[in-house]
Order: structure tokens, then sequence, then C-alpha cells
């Protein structure tokens, strides 16, 4: 894509004297840049800017000839630099580059952006940088003249060249920008230049705190990223917040994002959570070294000797979105810590690129006590499960072990710790027992059903719970498949069971009328047909058939692993597929004797439950979180996300990876 085309669709930030504050924007839209926002911007102040990585030097020379550095340019100064050329032939192209930044608005609206126009006052000059991909036809003169209509009284704007293409290169380089310029077929060079726009906010200390795309580019984004650098509360890019430990049994940081309880009544009110990345490193091996309430002991493999290194070489892998084909995929961001480490807010994962998976994330806390991984057990150690969700097309796509290796090998972040923790680089081994041992650490116990029923604490847990576990042990016949033995528990036979719940999602046809809920109190009947036997019917029931899967023999259809009832209120919405969104639900299912089919499990069969006593298991099964949960939420808000650096294989073209 050309400079020139990108530019365009910033237009709308070009004031000049020619645009008010009150001016409407064109109704002509020829790229998104030009709309008003369709959602709120975030308060400026109330979110942190990561740093990306040291803002390099260069050697330029601005538009009145002087030989300067990019360094002495950004000087105690919040700077904006992009890279240009002045010499398309587009009309509709470069010469909008004057458009670029944004702030340009400043100029006409001083009371609405007060704190940018004291930034820019107070230090008027150099604030605002393009640099000329093109040095031999950007000369200081062209430069100048190219940059005279966006002087004002308010706003100072630098344009600057190079000597030459041997001193530009290594600023194109430092800075990620690769470019194409079009030669003819005896090799002269036709004046135009691809290259995808990127905008960099630097800050006062020289480091780039955010890179902008077209897709953010974005006068109110950009103008409150520089407020909240402004702001001293988060001009280091990071809090700290410390939570008491929580004795209660309950977890006070588990919860979904936005809890969408009572959202069918006009009176429902949001009560979504602001997305923050805070928290306090743990030492998480201590979860390894004593044995929990109610837990067995962690018998770990040989190869499986847990150190610190090891532990938190693992935590920032699976933490880090690099780790996917696209640096967009975590292993967190389907685990995810509030949420009991599975996912509140999705009935089924979403991988790479929004692409669909048709199962529910599971728990991985405790996982280390397991010997059979997945909804289908087809895995059977924490190390060989790994390579699952790495490889999977619709979760993190990467091609193969190799393409993972030789990305961990290029980022600079990883450089060492994998000899330091294994003795050896990354291998298909080393990453295995590295996200292996930090997932070997997310142990929870000592709930409050542990301290009463093991620790003999009689008022650990209430009356009703009380009878739910009765209920659970004897009428209910819960404890046929998630066991409960002398000195531990972890609620699962690890057997697999056809309960009905897949037979019913293959099987299932959508009725002639369905009810939608658009919004609270505000529900519609939809005619199926009008969806039904087109290109666009959605995909309504996936037809999984577990167990069937792994071993092709038609008496496995349906089936799926008993999990484990540890943590279980947090970790909804519940069996393989996210079917039923309650724990009441999911007790009724049972109730009702699940749903007949000809290989149904003989354990499934109607209960005749009351809805008291449906209650009463309900809250048995609330005992069941364990008294860290909060330490390992907070232990994984502390740990880093894997933003992408100026080093990165994906953006440094010199690590780029050979395939």
């Amino acid at each position: 894509m050309k400079t020139c085309r990108l530019y365009l669709l910033l237009l709308l930030f070009f004031c000049g004297s020619a645009v008010t504050q009150d001016a409407p924007y064109s109704a002509e839209i020829l790229a998104p840049g030009y709309n008003i926002l369709t959602f709120e911007a975030p308060t400026a102040g109330s979110y942190t800017l990561g740093k990306y990585n040291d803002a390099s030097d260069g050697r330029v020379i601005d538009q009145n000839s002087n030989k300067t550095t990019l360094h002495n340019l950004y000087e105690d100064k919040v700077v904006l630099l992009n890279f240009m050329y002045s010499t398309c032939q587009d009309i509709n192209g470069c010469p909008l580059a004057t458009a670029v930044y944004p702030l340009s608005r400043v100029g006409v609206s001083l009371t609405k952006f007060q704190c940018i126009y004291l930034l820019f006052i107070s230090s008027k000059r150099n604030s605002l940088l393009s640099v000329s991909f093109d040095p031999k036809n950007d000369t200081p003169e062209v430069m100048k003249l190219y940059g005279a209509g966006t002087q004002n009284d308010v706003l100072n704007w630098d344009f600057l060249t190079t000597d030459s293409e041997d001193t530009l290169n290594p600023i194109l380089n430092n800075y990620g920008q690769r470019l194409i310029k079009d030669y003819d077929s005896e090799g002269n060079y036709l004046g135009s230049i691809s290259h995808i726009l990127r905008v960099f906010l630097i800050d006062k200390n020289k480091s780039i705190r955010n890179i902008y795309s077209v897709s953010f580019l974005h006068s109110d984004i950009l103008i409150n990223d520089i407020k909240t650098l402004l702001d001293k509360r988060t001009e280091n890019g990071s809090k700290i917040i410390v939570s008491t430990s929580n004795n209660s049994g309950a977890s006070k940081l588990a919860e979904p994002g936005d809890n969408k309880e009572g959202y069918e009544s006009k009176d429902y009110v949001s009560a979504s959570k602001s997305l923050t990345r805070t928290g306090k490193a743990a030492d998480l091996i201590k979860f390894t070294q004593k044995k929990q309430l109610g837990l067995p002991k962690l018998n770990l493999p040989k190869e499986a000797f847990l150190t610190r290194e090891k532990i938190a070489l693992g935590r920032k892998l699976f933490f880090d979105r690099r780790l996917s084909h696209t640096d967009t995929i975590s292993c967190a961001i389907c685990h995810v810590a509030e949420m009991g480490f599975a996912h509140n807010e999705l009935k089924t994962a979403v991988g790479t690129e929004g692409r669909s998976v048709p199962r529910n994330a599971p728990t991985v806390v405790n996982a280390g006590f397991l010997s059979r991984f997945f909804h289908d057990a087809r895995e059977n150690s924490l190390e060989n499960q790994v390579w699952g969700p790495l490889l999977s097309h619709n979760e993190m796509a990467n091609p193969s072990p190799g393409y993972i290796i030789n990305k961990l090998n290029a980022i600079p972040d990883y450089k060492g710790l994998f000899k330091e923790a294994f003795g050896e680089g990354p291998s298909i081994e080393t990453i295995s027992r590295a996200l292996a041992s930090y997932q070997y650490t997310l142990i929870s116990g000592n709930s409050a059903f542990d301290r009463w029923y093991y620790g003999k604490d009689n008022r650990a847990i209430s009356n009703k719970a009380k009878k739910g576990f009765d209920l659970f042990i004897g009428k209910g016949q819960c404890v046929t498949c998630h066991l409960i033995k002398e000195d531990f528990a972890l609620f699962t036979d690890e057997k697999l069971h056809n309960t009905g719940i897949g037979y019913a999602a293959t099987f299932y046809k959508e009725p002639a009328k369905k009810k939608i809920l658009l919004a609270p109190g505000i529900e519609i009947e939809v005619d199926t047909s009008t969806y039904q036997n087109t290109k666009f019917t959605p995909e309504i029931s996936p037809n999984d058939l577990g167990l069937y899967k792994i071993t092709q023999d038609p008496h496995d259809r349906w089936k799926f692993r008993t999990p484990p009832l540890r943590n279980v209120v947090l970790t909804a919405p519940y069996m393989h597929n996210g079917a039923l969104v309650t724990l009441k639900e999911v007790v009724q299912f049972y109730n009702k004797g699940g749903v007949e089919n000809e290989v149904l499990s003989p354990l499934i069969r109607p209960l005749n439950l009351t809805e008291e006593e449906v209650d009463n298991i309900v809250e048995f099964l609330k005992t069941l979180t364990g008294s860290n949960f909060d330490e390992l939420i907070l232990d994984a808000h502390a740990a880093p996300i894997g933003d992408v650096s100026l080093q990165d294989p994906n953006w440094f073209h010199e690590n780029k990876l050979k395939y």
C-alpha cells in the first residue's frame, strides 16, 4: 500500500485556517479516520502506555539546512514521528501528508485540548517530525517549501531529510520502516515508494510508547495518549496494587469482565470492569513445595524438576502474545486468571484472527494433578498438551514447532533465558517443560470445603452447603464421577462419559421462530427461515463426537472427560461446549437424566431432586474455591504480555523469520 494513499485517510485532521472547532465531518467518507470514533476513547490518565523500545538516534538535516540528530530534536519533549516523501505523483496522495498528525486540531481548539496546547506552546519547536524516505529529491529547500503550509501561531512542524541513503537506511531499519521503490524495466527509479504507514509516539525519555497504524491513528485516541504521558500518575507506564490475602475461601478478584446477570430486564445496568494489568508477583514455587489441604501431593515426572528460572520462563511464555503466529494470542487469552484461568465471556474459545474453537476453555488450575488432558483426553501430560493450542490453526496458528523455536531465538528479551533455565536454547522439549513448569505451580486448595471436610472445622461452610454435600454423595450420585477420596479430592474420575450434551448439540435443529434479546428489556421474535439454507447460515451445532475422533469406536461417540470441580464457581460456562451457563443449569441437566441417546452412559438417569435440593448442591459447589486464588490472579496480572518491540522478528527485517 502506498504511503500517499495511507495519508489520505487523515485529511480530517488538517485544520489550518479553514477548519473550525464546530465544522462538521465530511459526509463523503474516504477512510475510517475521517469519522468520529464509534466508541468513547478511554479517559486520559485512566490507563498506561507501556514502553516498546528506546527511540533510535540518527543524523538528519532540517528544512533550514541545519545538521542535527533525532535525539537532539527529541530532547525533553513528547514527539510524534513519521516518515514520508514529497514527490508522489498521485494527486490524492502525498500532497496531503501535511494532514497526518491529528494534533493539527490543536490550532483551532485551544480550550478543548488545553494540556496539549500548553505542551506545544511551551516547547513549540520539534514536537512533530516527518523524515523523508527520499533524500535525493527531498532537499532541505524542498522540505521547507513542502512544510510551509503547516505552520501557524500554535504549531511548528519540522520536515527533515538526510544527506544520503547511506545515512537514512540505519534510521529506517531501527524504526522497522521497510519500503519498496518502483523502478522501470531498465532500472530507472520512477519516483514512487510503497510502505506501510507508522506514526511513533516518543516520550520525554526518548522511549517509544505507542505505534499507530492506519486503524488506530485518530485524533481522540492520540491526544488522550499524549495527555496520559503527561500525567504524573501514569508516565512510567505501570501501576502496582497489592491485595491482602483472602482467608474466606472465596476469591475477591475472580469475576467476568462484564457480569450479564439480569440482562433480560429493562432495568439492567452494566457492571463492566475497566481493563487493567495490575498485580504483584508471587514466589510460585512455594505452592509446589507444601501440600495444600484437600489436594494430593504433587508428583512430578523426573524431567520436571522445578526451579524458579523454569517457572519464570514458563510464566513469561504463557502470557506472551508473540507465541502466536500473529503476535495477538497467548495461552492467557483463553485461560484468563480472574475468570478461573478459564473464560467466562465465551461459550467456546476464540483464536487467532477471530477463528472459532469448537470447545470451551477448561481451567488449568490444579491441572498438574491430572493424567489426561483436553475434553477428549487425547494427551497424557502437561508437557505434551502445550503443543495442541500452539499448533492448532484456529488457536495460535503456528505452522510448526520449528517456526516457534526460530521465533523465540529471534526475540531479544528471551536471549539467555532458556539456557539459564535448562542449559540449552529453545527446543520442542524445553518449550514444553517451561510452559508445564508454570502450570504445575497453579495449585489452589484449602477451600472452605477442605477446611470443613478434611480440617474438621464445622463452621467453615453453611448448613445449606452441608446438605448439598450430603446430596452430592447420596441422592444426586455426583460423587460417582466426581470422586472424593479419604485424604484428598480432585472431584474427577478422569474417565470419559456420554451425558447427552454432545448428542443434543449434534442433532440440534433451529425452531421455526426464535426469540432474540437485542438489548436489556428488548426482545424480538425472529423467523429462522430467513437465514437458514443460505451462505450466511451460522454453524449452530458443530458435530463434535468427542472421544470417537480419537478411537473411531462408535461406542465412544459424544464421550467427554469428567472435569474437576475445584474452583468451579469461577469457571462458567460449563460442559465441553459451554452449553450450560450457570451451576444451577448443570445440576438441573443431570437431574433430568441428561439427553437420551443410544450410547448414553448408564450412570446418567433422572435424579428426582427437588428445587431446594438443586439449590443446596449449588451452594455446596460454591465452597470449592481455593484460598490462594487471588494470589494467583495478582501474580498473573504482574506478568508481561509480550508487547512487540522494534527488534522483534515481525518488526525488524534483519530478524525476519526465513520461510
